[in-house]
């Protein structure tokens, strides 16, 4: 079995979640607060201990016809440093609508009350991670 961390990047925060490649299913983590799209390295740390990853997924935002926006390249740098402090292999996925299908999703299940912005970053990286495992 193989257990992945899968992160929706964002400036102020980034949602994480953890999936495992033989149910194909994810579960939304605690987002990571961040400054200038750099989050407490310790946290990140911690849970890449606590849950032993052997993959990391990283959302790469994109727009609608697939250019690449400001947020990409951030994106493609918070991967990189991952990769570089951790050694673990890091995949990019596609995260188009992930943010838009999240907060559906959570407003389905519990209305407004649902929709705090950790929340809906995490459940995004829960849907990046499912749409990897789907696709890989």
């Amino acid at each position: 079995m193989s257990q992945l961390l899968g992160f929706d990047f964002g400036t102020h925060n980034i949602g994480v979640a953890v999936g495992q490649t033989i149910t194909g299913t994810a579960s939304p983590l605690p987002a990571l607060k961040a400054k200038d799209g750099q989050p407490d390295w310790a946290k990140v740390a911690k849970m890449i201990a606590e849950w032993q990853p052997q993959l990391l997924v990283v959302g790469l935002p994109l727009n609608m016809d697939g250019s690449e926006q400001p947020l990409t390249d951030l994106a493609r740098k918070f991967a990189n440093r991952l990769h570089g402090r951790f050694g673990l292999p890091v995949e990019l996925q596609d995260e188009r609508l992930t943010t838009v299908a999240a907060k559906e999703e959570l407003f389905a299940r519990g209305g407004y009350r649902e929709l705090s912005k950790d929340k809906i970053d995490s459940a995004a990286a829960q849907l990046i991670l499912e749409d990897y495992l789907a696709n890989r």
